[in-house]
């Protein structure tokens, strides 16, 4: 489902990020991207899912060689990728339901469609209550699980989620886990950045370790 081959990235010529990465992601899997801060594992999600294009190396994702994709095919790939980015990114002038629907309405789906599948999704993240709430008006962790739905709202195959439990206490953290691990019980393939040790040690997943630029697979 993924898989990276021999990728290098600099932002500029004196400054590489990463160096010679290769790693894979089966279909169905859900794996940990682990490393400390400034390891690359941001760099490595926004590779996959188009958000930059390598210096060098191939990937390959749902199928798509990225380095051969042209610009108008980018958006019907990444509707097969949904992203919960670290800062959420939520609009704070829509509210949560209006957030959760924006991407599936950018994809022309009906009206009535889209209205069943975000509350099928208020149901399962348990916002049904906050869906005439603003972002500003939720907790983190609320906001966190908006952006999830976000992301699956267009039922993708591969989501990937960078940093998802950064700025969330143990519990919601470990709630958060769950949330994944039953998208990925139905089919997502799931890839998670993060650096939270004791989380990765509590779900016992694979792991891949980015240090200094480089992967290791474990």
């Amino acid at each position: 489902m993924i898989q990276a081959y021999n990728v290098n990235m600099s932002y500029k010529e004196d400054i590489q990020v990463l160096n010679d990465v290769s790693f894979e992601v089966q279909k169905g899997e859900f794996v940990f991207l682990v490393g400390e801060s400034g390891a690359g594992k941001t760099t490595i999600l926004r590779l996959l899912y188009r958000g930059l294009i390598p210096t060098s190396g191939e990937l390959v994702v749902a199928g798509r060689n990225l380095s051969t994709l042209s610009k108008s095919e980018i958006p019907g790939f990444r509707r097969q990728v949904g992203v919960v980015f670290q800062d959420f990114k939520l609009l704070p002038n829509k509210t949560v339901q209006q957030n959760i629907a924006v991407a599936m309405k950018v994809t022309g789906i009906k009206p009535t469609e889209v209205h069943h599948n975000v509350n099928q999704l208020l149901q399962q993240m348990s916002l049904v209550h906050r869906r005439d709430a603003y972002p500003e008006e939720i907790s983190g962790g609320e906001q966190q699980r908006v952006a999830i739905a976000r992301a699956m709202a267009n039922s993708p195959t591969i989501l990937l989620a960078d940093e998802p439990t950064g700025n969330l206490d143990p519990k919601l953290s470990l709630e958060i886990m769950h949330l994944f691990e039953n998208f990925n019980f139905r089919g997502t393939t799931i890839l998670v950045a993060t650096h939270d040790v004791a989380l990765i040690r509590k779900l016992g997943k694979r792991v891949i370790r980015i240090q200094e630029g480089r992967s290791i697979e474990f």
